[in-house]
């Protein structure tokens, strides 16, 4: 769902695909190749929102801020299920965890990652390549180059996500019992693993 306020109307670049069930307010600018889940709520109203090329915002997410401030998402940012983010900036590349909340006038350089559930305090700014974890959040080191490399690649997925989405995605009726055998399509995993698998832990 896609909402005017006052006098502000959601721009979004074409190849963007916003799930129907999330909601877009406001002075919201979306970029190319982002994908917006359902559940997403991207809420322009008391201030401005930008989601840079790239972006994801998956199921869940909640995007806002207290009046006058702007929230940007640079480049490649990749925001995870469930995550907040309140009136910060997210740098190029970064990726924030799933069910992750950060806070007002947070910063974070670019190509960060913030760890699951994390709790990034107000006011606090986290240089490049910061591995952020905890609640409060702390830098606990920084992100290596094999790491960046594996969020990269995660995040080129969502970023082919949109052009998928509209060449095979529509509703449907159910069906009404099992009638194949319902393994992942070979072509659907991508040879992606996650992070645990292609560090060996």
């Amino acid at each position: 769902m896609i909402y005017a306020f006052r006098n502000h109307i959601p721009v979004i670049d074409e190849t963007a695909f916003i799930h129907p069930q999330a909601a877009v307010t406001g002075n919201v600018i979306i970029g190319k190749d982002v994908y917006v889940g359902p559940g997403a709520a991207i809420r322009g109203d008391w201030g401005r929102i930008i989601i840079e090329d790239g972006c994801n915002v998956q199921e869940n997410c909640t995007i806002h801020m207290f009046p006058g401030v702007t929230v940007l998402l640079e480049a490649g940012a990749h925001i995870g299920h469930g995550a907040i983010i309140h009136g910060a900036r997210i740098g190029r590349n970064c990726l924030v965890g799933m069910n992750s909340v950060i806070m007002d006038n947070v910063v974070l350089g670019e190509e960060c990652i913030v760890g699951a559930l994390s709790m990034v305090r107000a006011e606090v700014q986290f240089a490049r390549r910061s591995l952020i974890v905890g609640n409060p959040a702390k830098m606990i080191r920084e992100v290596s180059d094999e790491m960046i490399a594996w969020k990269t690649e995660g995040t080129k997925l969502y970023q082919q996500l949109p052009a998928d989405m509209r060449a095979g995605w529509k509703t449907c009726e159910p069906l009404r019992s099992i009638t194949d055998i319902r393994d992942v399509n070979e072509d659907d995993a991508q040879n992606y693993t996650t992070w645990n698998q292609s560090s060996g832990r």
